[in-house]
């Protein structure tokens, strides 16, 4: 395991064998948090909401750079092999047709996002709410420009960001405001009963 101030990471004191059976684990664990968030909708117009960003950038403070991209990384390729994880799936088809669908550039941005996030938590943002709040605020950014590109390529400039950004703006922030503030909560508590 890398040495890194990312919260569990940095728990991990024990033999090799151990840190890799914790590492898969919490990967599987984590991959499993970010498809329920995704299939809890919140109805909104034009598009509904999910709780995946929540999620994502919760796990990415928490996990840090290395576990944090294991897990988003196992949770694509979970949706790749036609699981059905995705916000829209089976609904809306599933595996690799799915994700070159509308939505695919904001998994491109959920790679991006957490490795930001996962960076930003080695370096000890975790600690304070702001400092990885901002962290997560680039993230937010780039994942929101990827999503619009994305479906500007498809359905043209207009459409994209009409569909493409506005309707995150505000849901984002104040998950992205929540993630952090949970961030720094749970890293503290956890810190303090290993004491």
């Amino acid at each position: 395991m890398d040495r890194s101030d990312a919260l569990l990471p940095s728990l991990f004191q024990t033999s090799r064998i151990n840190q890799t059976l914790c590492f898969v684990i919490l990967a599987v664990i984590g991959s499993m948090l970010i498809a329920i968030s995704a299939k809890v909708k919140v109805p909104m117009w034009p598009v509904d909401m999910s709780l995946q960003t929540l999620a994502i950038f919760t796990i990415a403070a928490v996990f840090g750079l290395k576990l944090g991209l294991t897990t988003i990384l196992l949770y694509l390729a979970e949706g790749a092999l036609g699981l059905p994880v995705f916000q829209g799936t089976p609904e809306r088809g599933i595996g690799l047709a799915y994700m070159v669908g509308p939505t695919g550039g904001y998994l491109v941005g959920f790679v991006v996002m957490t490795a930001i996030t996962g960076w930003a938590a080695d370096q000890g943002w975790w600690r304070n709410p702001f400092k990885i709040g901002a962290a997560m605020m680039i993230g937010e950014i780039i994942l929101l420009a990827l999503g619009a590109f994305w479906l500007m390529y498809l359905f043209g400039i207009s459409q994209g960001i009409e569909y493409g950004i506005g309707p995150f703006i505000v849901p984002d922030l104040l998950k992205l405001a929540i993630a952090a503030g949970f961030a720094s909560v749970l890293g503290n508590v956890a810190r303090s009963r290993l004491r």
